[in-house]
């Protein structure tokens, strides 16, 4: 997997409209965030946020299960996933989008 369609990638899923026709569910924004980490930061650094934090700790758990994950492993998962989300989305936009990924 390259750095370019990784960067790529995550240009796109940042830049998804909230009531745009591509709509990844909370599990696969969830999936998104952890490969994120662990390909940009690698093993969680930070300390698990407090009880109330109930969405930071659901982040937070999910870097965490991704711990000893590679930064090259972690890329070509997060690539993979939106590729699955776009053609599940099967729209115009979603196309275009998968033939800048495979361009890059």
């Amino acid at each position: 997997m390259s750095q370019s369609k990784f960067d790529k990638a995550v240009s796109i899923v940042q830049n998804l409209p909230k009531d745009g026709p591509i709509k990844p569910t909370q599990d696969e924004q969830l999936y998104f965030y952890s490969y994120y980490k662990q390909a940009t930061i690698e093993d969680v650094n930070t300390d698990r946020p407090g009880l109330l934090d109930f969405t930071g700790k659901a982040k937070w758990d999910a870097w965490k299960k991704l711990k000893g994950t590679t930064k090259e492993e972690a890329q070509t998962k997060y690539v993979e996933k939106l590729l699955e989300v776009l053609t599940k989305a099967d729209t115009d936009e979603a196309k275009k989008f998968i033939d800048e990924i495979n361009a890059a």
